[in-house]
């Protein structure tokens, strides 16, 4: 094969000299240079944006009452914070419901009333001559696929714990192997247990106003299951028209 190969080589430069086709060694590297740039033109040149994926974030799944009281006591911790940054903590304060109120709206109002009541806040039951606390939802339903995409959290929080504190102990390849080994199981422990992304998501945005000013504001998204929708949209009665005989 070697003795094919070498013959089949000869004969074509043979045919090549006899016409004049001789290439010098530097020719071959200049038409070998120009086809790498055009290629690396091409790669680096597009018609349009590419796409690029997000840092990995976490989003926490709200499925139960417990977790929409765990919303209202984050709500309250850090409003009433950058409230503190603007009125006295003696100010008169008043929870306002949504106009058509949800199932959802109406336990978080509760929520929140009685975590700022915890927090030795002022809370009044009329609107007047107080500073408003409102909140509002929103839920968007997404059409395109929800890849269940491990984030290995642990792992990576494993990993630089490890290189933080096991330096010089030993034997420090063992630790790391089962730390990381555990850390992997515990990501994905973590996130099967979340029953992955939804299609749905509720946008909470809660506000404190006065004079019709803006005073504190917040905005959370939470995943949340598709047949818990209608907890947290209103629906508008439909009237049934009756047709007589």
């Amino acid at each position: 094969m070697f003795w094919c190969g070498f013959l089949r080589s000869k004969a074509i430069c043979n045919f090549c000299e006899k016409r004049g086709f001789i290439l010098s060694l530097n020719t071959l590297r200049f038409l070998v240079l120009s086809a790498g740039a055009a290629l690396l033109a091409g790669c680096v040149s597009s018609p349009i944006p590419v796409s690029e994926n997000f840092p990995v974030t976490v989003q926490p799944k709200v499925r139960s009452a417990g977790h929409w009281h765990l919303l209202a006591k984050d709500v309250v911790s850090q409003t009433t914070t950058s409230l503190d940054k603007v009125v006295t903590p003696a100010t008169d304060l008043y929870v306002s419901l949504p106009a058509n109120p949800t199932a959802f709206d109406k336990a978080f109002r509760e929520f929140l009333i009685t975590e700022l009541v915890k927090s030795d806040r002022v809370v009044r039951q009329s609107p007047d001559k107080t500073t408003e606390i409102s909140y509002q939802t929103q839920v968007v339903r997404h059409n395109s696929p929800r890849p269940h995409f491990v984030p290995l959290g642990f792992t990576v929080v494993t990993a630089g714990l490890y290189a933080a504190y096991s330096l010089g102990t030993a034997p420090y390849g063992d630790k790391l192997a089962g730390g990381l080994a555990l850390a992997g199981v515990a990501d994905a422990v973590s996130s099967m247990n979340s029953g992955g992304p939804t299609h749905t998501e509720l946008i909470l945005t809660t506000t404190i106003s006065s004079g019709g000013r803006y005073l504190v504001r917040k905005t959370d998204v939470y995943y949340i299951e598709e047949p818990d929708v209608m907890l947290m949209q209103y629906v508008a009665p439909q009237n049934m028209k009756v047709v007589g005989p």
